[in-house]
């Protein structure tokens, strides 16, 4: 009986072993590839194919979390603490904007268009569509939207259909275990949609026929609303992608997704510091 004891301790001990054995490191990163990624190799004609399909399954698995990358609570929806605004890029915009408590959903239906890597230093542009991405939170404005002043304090409600997003990616390469790894540096995007839904609670102090006929405004003439709320929407969207990307890619190594990508020697010369 306690042979037999022996054999099933010992077995559970190699389970565990084998099970933690591909997350090593201070900082924890995976030492095999795992299924869900598929290696590309940029020399190969039909790299951007194969990227972009690789990128596909990788937001895929951020719906459901990527095993041993306990940094990303949650994907979508994803909540952002505070966002701070000034645009005032013409005479007829000129606002003020803080969100807090930010929800934002959408992002579990991302659908990758297009995913390049640029040889020269291995920065990225990436294109991907959102079905829907919905914001809530509470928000403070103060400033004018052609000749509406607005100042107010409430929630917010925002609806964006159909948007195309360009991303363009900078990184930086290093070393760590005998990997490549992408340290994400900088992050900024460009958009375009189909429509756009909002809703301001309390835009001027209680004075509800007012708030009703602004935000009829806004919703009639969505597209001068998303001019004007340009800003506040590309800073949350590369907000919650540069938090993301920089965990994503500290965790898993730079080969398994570009296999012949060099190191940092090879493509600068001299080591790369590791991000701090």
């Amino acid at each position: 009986m306690l042979s037999i004891m022996r054999v099933i301790l010992s077995w559970i001990v190699l389970l565990v072993a084998l099970a933690s054995s591909a997350v090593r490191g201070d900082d924890g990163f995976l030492t095999e590839p795992p299924d869900y990624i598929k290696e590309c190799r940029i020399a190969e004609k039909d790299f951007v194919n194969c990227s972009t399909h690789s990128i596909q399954q990788l937001f895929d698995k951020l719906n459901d979390g990527i095993p041993g990358l306990t940094s990303i609570k949650s994907f979508d929806p994803f909540f952002l603490h505070r966002i701070r605004i000034s645009q005032g890029n013409s005479n007829a915009i000129n606002l003020k904007v803080e969100l807090a408590n930010v929800k934002i959903t959408g992002f579990g239906h991302t659908n990758v268009l297009e995913s390049q890597v640029f040889k020269k230093d291995y920065s990225w542009k990436t294109i991907f569509t959102l079905p829907q991405m919905k914001l809530q939170g509470n928000y403070s404005l103060f400033g004018r939207i052609l000749l509406i002043p607005l100042n107010g304090r409430g929630q917010v409600f925002l609806d964006a259909e159909n948007m195309t997003v360009t991303m363009h990616t900078k990184t930086r390469l290093y070393s760590k275990g005998g990997f490549t790894f992408y340290n994400v540096t900088n992050l900024r995007v460009d958009f375009k949609m189909d429509g756009l839904k909002s809703y301001f609670s309390n835009l001027f102090n209680g004075n509800k026929q007012l708030e009703d006929s602004t935000n009829k405004f806004f919703n009639d003439n969505w597209r001068m609303l998303a001019d004007a709320l340009y800003t506040v929407i590309t800073q949350t969207i590369e907000d919650i992608l540069l938090d993301v990307l920089k965990k994503i890619f500290h965790f898993i190594p730079a080969n398994y997704f570009v296999s012949d990508i060099p190191t940092p020697e090879q493509l600068y010369g001299k080591v790369a510091p590791k991000p701090k």
